[in-house]
């Protein structure tokens, strides 16, 4: 009989087992991306986004809802994401069958962002799937979710970058088309520290202004 599982209640060998999902070598950012310098003013932003999330982890834990709305807000705005162009969801079910293990994978994405300048009937191009924690969990240990959400996208197009935060920590992954498929994780980033801030939001803004938005890759057989 059919089961469902949680992409909660998955390990990351169960990810690479039940999606055929395979890791590459750490990547550079700047394979896939151009960095380009902060203004001062965005500087003097990113700095109070430091310093109030600092303020909040000082007092204690933070929450998951609290880091999207102390950190990931600000920083999407900051970075651009909340263009016209770009349409944010959240909690969007996912469901992924696997049919030689008579398993479904059904669950919720944190954050979603997707090009909005496409016609109605094209597939939304995902452009960052989010996957927040708790302050005082691991971020690690959000990896096989957002590797199981992210994955679903390759159905429709060739690659996709995730990320996973527990506010202090942001972990960035690149997901491809291939076969098998594979995904690289990306050297970690502190919002504590002045260059890895500086780098986390160089990255955000390149994801958002990537334009390769509306390319598509052959689509693949669903699981």
């Amino acid at each position: 009989m059919p089961i469902t599982v949680e992409p909660s209640s998955l390990s990351l060998n169960d990810v690479h087992r039940l999606l055929k999902l395979q890791q590459e070598p750490i990547g550079s950012f700047t394979d896939f991306l151009t960095l380009n310098s902060l203004t001062e003013f965005e500087q003097e932003d990113l700095l109070k986004i430091r310093n109030d999330f600092w303020r909040y982890l000082a007092a204690g834990k933070i929450s998951e809802g609290l880091v999207k709305f102390l950190t990931l807000a600000p920083l999407m705005r900051a970075a651009g994401f909340y263009d016209v162009a770009i349409r944010l969801t959240m909690e969007d079910v996912i469901a992924i069958a696997i049919e030689d293990e008579q398993t479904s994978i059904r669950g919720r994405m944190d954050i979603l962002a997707v090009n909005n300048a496409q016609a109605t009937t094209a597939p939304p191009f995902w452009i960052l799937v989010i996957e927040t924690k708790n302050s005082l969990v691991e971020v690690f240990e959000g990896l096989p979710q957002l590797l199981t959400y992210a994955f679903k996208s390759l159905e429709q197009q060739a690659s996709v970058w995730g990320l996973t935060t527990n506010g202090l920590r942001y972990q960035f992954v690149h997901l491809k088309q291939g076969t098998p498929p594979t995904y690289q994780l990306m050297p970690s980033l502190s919002l504590n520290e002045s260059e890895g801030s500086i780098r986390l939001l160089q990255v955000m803004k390149a994801i958002c202004q990537l334009e390769n938005f509306q390319v598509k890759a052959p689509a693949r057989k669903a699981n």
